[in-house]
């Protein structure tokens, strides 16, 4: 059930009124249903399937108090060591009681340990383990609607437990021509095997019909939320996929929260864009977004048509968007495919970031460009096709044989073929110097040879305007060489003029 949110979305490599879409949340029947819930579901299974072995053991009347986590001792566990016994099992406790012990056990599991060290507190970090798994075991089986106090002490124990700082490891010269730490190790928290419990925790306890959202919003507030999407720059991928989700189940059950998430998620983009270019978890937060845009009610709101042109194009322009643009690729093309006339703007856009000197990052516009124009109708492709198809000119006539080869391959989408040929006496001219250039000079063989297909094309469509635009090209080449030769001619005269005056000056 938990995956298949994501399930029209595209993920992210190996390497308001918004809701989330019904029709996002009904494909369970696709291929990555069956790859996805494994990974998303492991700390599922072993909570089914693991049960706490330690006895029941003598437990003071104060120990709630003796559990509670003082944030001052934040990675002194020796104090709490000493009394940190496991409490008795859900099964060993009549039903009355159940809560009263989830709660113990909630408050048992707020004290830290230092994961860094692992030799340190084994005994101890295994009975939180344990009691942490009986807890999402007990949320499995839950019946009837949790109380408030089980709700408050619930996110305490979240809180306590996921909610900590980063130091990330500095990145400077890790950029390589727009490509971010890919073939890198990312960095995996020591502490794994207890957070990912904490994270399915929170995962059930979100998801649970049990878990009212008018009582628990009181503890899953704006203050909550927000430090939730500032773990979204962990550099462990393991804990991004389960915020991801865990994100989209908020967004979904809490309505009241949805306009600060998405107000809360474009300050992270605005802080991304234009200051740092340094953050883990775009594709993952594009990944959500991606699922919230599909649910958009029609006609777009307009703070959704500002969200697109404020925050999504923008993204295009930092350095590392390889790391996350086949999911910022995706969200572009449910706004086109929403509402058409927005196809205009979004070329627009993307022409105004067009890479100049990354050929790498040119060849992902090209590769989106397609994707937008695949959905662009007549009226709007009309509205950008002058700039557009200057842009598509300078990339036929890169020396970078890739990005040559891409705007090439544009014709073989039928689509664009056909806006193409509606629009041939405008498109024609713009393109042919480039396609004329790259027939007679390109130094690669395949980009010759395509170029040499679209000028067959254009002139098997209209073969009177292709040979005016030849005349044209010719006429224009002859009076760039007279241009050319009468530039020269000038600058030899105004050497003869300087030497003549130099040798007259040094006449005694």
């Amino acid at each position: 059930m938990i995956n298949k949110i994501f399930s029209k979305i595209p993920r992210k490599s190996s390497k308001s009124g918004g809701e989330p879409s019904p029709s996002s949340s009904s494909s369970t029947a696709s291929k990555r249903n069956e790859g996805g819930n494994k990974r998303l579901s492991s700390a599922v299974d072993d909570a089914n399937a693991i049960t706490a072995p330690f006895s029941v053991l003598s437990v003071g009347s104060n120990v709630d108090d003796r559990f509670l986590r003082d944030r001052n001792l934040r990675g002194d566990v020796n104090i709490a060591s000493a009394s940190y016994e496991a409490l008795p099992s859900f099964r060993d406790v009549p039903s009355s009681e159940k809560q009263l012990l989830f709660i113990r056990k909630v408050k048992m599991c707020c004290v830290e340990f230092d994961f860094t060290d692992p030799t340190k507190n084994l005994k101890e970090k295994e009975i939180k383990r344990q009691t942490l798994l009986e807890l999402v075991e007990y949320l499995t089986s839950a019946s009837g609607k949790f109380s408030e106090s089980v709700m408050q002490e619930a996110v305490k124990m979240v809180s306590a437990n996921i909610f900590r700082e980063f130091t990330p490891q500095p990145r400077e010269n890790k950029l390589v021509d727009g490509v971010d730490l890919e073939e890198e190790e990312p960095a995996m928290d020591p502490a794994w095997s207890h957070l990912q419990v904490v994270y399915e925790f929170l995962l059930r306890f979100v998801a649970l019909p049990e878990t009212d959202p008018k009582i628990a919003k009181r503890y899953v507030d704006h203050s909550f939320v927000l430090k939730l999407l500032g773990l979204f720059d962990s550099e462990d991928p393991r804990e991004r996929e389960y915020l991801k989700t865990i994100l989209h189940r908020i967004y979904g059950k809490f309505m009241v929260h949805r306009p600060f998430i998405r107000k809360s998620i474009n300050n992270i983009f605005y802080h991304f864009v234009f200051e740092t270019e340094k953050h883990n978890g775009i594709a993952e937060f594009l990944e959500v977004l991606g699922s919230i845009i599909n649910g958009f009610a029609l006609p777009l709101k307009e703070e959704h048509k500002l969200f697109l042109v404020r925050t999504l194009i923008p993204l295009h322009k930092p350095k590392c968007l390889g790391m996350y643009h086949q999911q910022l690729s995706y969200c572009i093309t449910q706004f086109v495919e929403k509402d058409c006339k927005l196809a205009d703007i979004i070329i627009r856009g993307l022409i105004k970031y067009w890479p100049v000197t990354n050929s790498s990052k040119e060849v992902l516009f090209l590769n989106e460009l397609e994707e937008v124009l695949e959905a662009t109708q007549a009226p709007e492709f009309q509205r950008c096709m002058v700039p557009l198809f200057h842009q598509i000119s300078r990339s036929l006539n890169s020396l970078h044989f890739q990005v040559a080869e891409r705007a090439l391959f544009l014709w073989n989408n039928d689509h664009i073929e056909n806006l193409v040929k509606q629009n041939r006496k405008v498109i024609l001219p713009i393109i042919f110097p480039a396609l004329e250039k790259n027939a007679r000079h390109h130094w690669n063989q395949a980009v010759h040879s395509l170029t040499l297909n679209v000028r067959k094309f254009f002139y098997d469509l209209d073969p009177d305007l292709f040979k005016a635009c030849q005349i044209k090209f010719q006429d224009d080449e002859a009076k760039e060489n007279d241009i050319r030769e009468r530039r020269e001619t000038t600058w030899k005269r105004l050497e003869q003029v300087a030497a003549a005056k130099k040798a007259a000056n040094n006449v005694p």
